[in-house]
């Protein structure tokens, strides 16, 4: 373990007891090997003023929803140690009664909810508590072997304490096991198959005595060879079809779209292609807590991926009626994150923030799941332990308060000609209804368009086969499939009479313009159609049914445009995949129109620019932004009746009308 104190930064915290919380609980969750994703909790106890001035002893708790790594001094809930020391001596109490009275003790009713861990904090006689669910004492005792071995590393200096489910159940046992302690000798606690809890009345002393205890295991694991190396392996060939339809099919199984990540590094390979992955990945969770993130059990991938997701379901299902009652509402049955033989593991979430917690949850899995072989076994919790914490009364009651989701969570978009314009608009607009999407451009500036990790821009010149087969491909690597395609890529060449065309011009517009469409969309039609109501919306123009003279260059490849998408609605129709064309017209916040193009098309019309710009019926400008929300309505849900569709975004022509 790295010991990140510092005390040129604690000096500029200061002596302020909060702000000392704040400071080590960072520390704590800068460590991916202690907290993963709002895991572990702290507190501090202190006396405050009330409301009239009078001091009180309060007990400064990470609040619910908040993350150790990113905690700001809003993050903790203040709550009256008083209350909490009462509840410690109840003998019984509900979680959900527990929720309630603690945060009715609470001092700043706008504070988040205290941990479930609160009154378990009161108890500990030290200012500073640190819990964290450290990954080399977790997977020593989730050995055959685990609490003998505990005891060998720490002797008398820690109290172990046997798995019980979290909240007050854990409280009160605690209390029971220690209340005539001499808590002086003891440098922490170990939860077995759950955690640590360190303490101190000064919090360097709380944080070191987490490093060092945890170092200890560490060193422990390291002296029986349980760190492998495990960079060396190389995946069989991906094939990227198989990934598309195995997201289709755990999305059709969770009843929404879900993203699909695979990791092929040397350790996902090497523990894809252990002998007993099978047995190893299904026996259970590292910790209990990381069930409600990732279910129980892999989904492991065979040569039939319905099968076994249907046995997958089998499973779940059985579990659910072997432990559940009647008062609870089950779960989706779908994996969470699967092994593939060969290849690596995969993580499933509906959107990519989901995925990424559960691909560190299966990394840490995987790594601890290896050392504790090297220990005899990886040996965890009974699945009734595990289920009472899937089906925990605080996990059901969420279900309850559910927001709605964007219309295209889960979704994975395509657009062509991303970096300005209508397709940058597009690019904003799909992740604003919950699409993660990929950019391409043959403009550099598109690779800084992935400001958030649901937009991925990527350089590329779709007119180059190769290069847009490598980027499709990197796409579906990246989120298992793809569900929406905008083809959008194009340019303004140069106006001009045919008697006087250009023949290179002709030709990089027909490039562009046309043949560019059939790449991407040849590209990309064996991944839609495995993709989720896949749906293609093609860019086209007002000059299809109302082309201007001069304009052959732009106007012809445009009609061939919406040629062949008419055709791709009725060859693709038969694998549901929905295409649509748009004609927008005078969108000039766009590349195509430069000033000089503006000023010549207005001076065509014998106009000002200010009248070209509002030269439709309803005299309005159309934006980028109008184009691109119409583009994501034919992808959702709205029109998925519709295909084959041609819709002007134009402000009404009457040429077109």
């Amino acid at each position: 373990m790295k010991n990140r104190w510092n005390n040129t930064e604690v000096a500029l915290v200061g002596e302020d007891l909060l702000s000392l919380r704040v400071y080590t609980s960072r520390l704590l969750g800068a460590d991916p090997a202690l907290v993963l994703h709002g895991g572990g909790n702290t507190s501090v106890k202190t006396d405050v003023p009330n409301l009239f001035g009078e001091r009180e002893s309060v007990l400064y708790v990470k609040g619910s929803g908040w993350d150790l790594a990113t905690i700001k001094e809003e993050g903790f809930a203040p709550v009256k140690m008083e209350m909490l020391l009462k509840m410690a001596e109840l003998r019984k109490l509900s979680d959900t009664e527990m929720v309630k009275w603690q945060r009715a003790a609470m001092l700043d009713p706008s504070a988040p909810n205290p941990s479930v861990e609160a009154i378990l904090h009161a108890i500990i006689p030290f200012r500073f508590v640190d819990h964290t669910h450290a990954d080399a004492v977790v997977t020593i005792s989730n050995s055959p072997d685990g609490e003998r071995l505990i005891r060998e590393i720490y002797g008398d200096r820690v109290v172990v304490i046997p798995y019980v489910m979290p909240g007050f159940l854990l409280s009160r046992k605690v209390y029971e096991m220690t209340r005539n302690m001499e808590w002086d000798a003891l440098e922490g606690l170990i939860l077995l198959h759950h955690g640590v809890f360190t303490f101190g009345d000064d919090p360097k002393v709380s944080y070191e005595r987490m490093i060092s205890l945890v170092s200890e295991a560490e060193a422990y694991l390291a002296d029986r060879g349980a760190f492998i190396d495990m960079s060396d392996e190389e995946c069989a060939p991906v094939d990227l079809p198989a990934l598309a339809a195995m997201r289709r099919h755990v999305s059709r199984l969770r009843g929404r779209p879900v993203l699909a990540s695979l990791d092929t590094t040397g350790e996902a390979v090497r523990f894809s292609c252990h002998p007993d992955v099978a047995d190893l990945a299904t026996r259970g969770v590292l910790t209990p807590e990381h069930v409600i993130r990732n279910k129980r059990e892999a989904l492991i991938v065979g040569e039939c991926v319905e099968k076994d997701l249907a046995y997958y379901a089998e499973k779940y299902e059985s579990y659910f009626e072997r432990h559940g009652d009647s008062s609870m509402t089950a779960l989706h049955p779908a994996p969470c994150w699967g092994v593939w033989p060969g290849v690596g593991t995969i993580a499933f979430g509906t959107n990519p923030k989901e995925v990424q917690i559960t691909t560190d949850i299966v990394r840490t899995t995987r790594r601890c799941i290896s050392q504790a072989e090297v220990l005899g076994g990886w040996s965890v919790l009974p699945e009734k332990d595990v289920f009472d914490i899937e089906y925990w009364e605080l996990e059901q009651a969420k279900l309850k308060t559910e927001v709605p989701v964007p219309v295209l969570q889960g979704k994975v978009a395509l657009v062509t000609g991303g970096a300005s314009g209508i397709g940058k608009a597009c690019v904003h607009a799909l992740s604003t209804v919950g699409a993660v999407v990929i950019a391409l451009d043959i403009n550099p500036a598109i690779e800084q368009i992935s400001v958030v990790n649901d937009i991925l821009g990527i350089r590329c010149d779709v007119t180059d086969a190769c290069a847009v087969q490598k980027a499709v491909c990197s796409a579906v690597s990246m989120f298992g499939g793809l569900d929406v395609l905008i083809t959008n890529a194009g340019n303004l060449p140069e106006s001009g009479p045919l008697s006087e065309g250009d023949e290179m011009v002709w030709d990089k517009s027909l490039a562009l313009n046309l043949t560019s469409h059939r790449v991407v969309l040849q590209a990309c039609i064996p991944f839609l159609k495995e993709g989720i109501d896949p749906s293609v919306v093609v860019i086209a123009s007002k000059n299809v049914p109302a082309p201007g003279p001069g304009m052959a260059s732009y106007s012809v490849p445009k009609a061939g445009l919406t040629q062949l998408a008419r055709i791709a609605a009725m060859e693709l129709a038969p694998s549901g995949i929905r295409v649509n064309i748009l004609h927008p017209d005078a969108v000039f916040d766009t590349g195509l129109w430069s000033d000089h193009v503006l000023c010549q098309r207005a001076s065509h019309y014998e106009m000002t620019v200010e009248q070209y710009k509002k030269r439709n019926l309803l005299q309005v400008e159309v934006s980028s932004a109008d184009v691109a929300a119409l583009a994501c309505a034919l992808a959702g849900p709205i029109f998925g009746k519709t295909t084959g569709a041609q819709i002007p975004v134009d402000g009404g022509n009457d040429r077109v009308i």
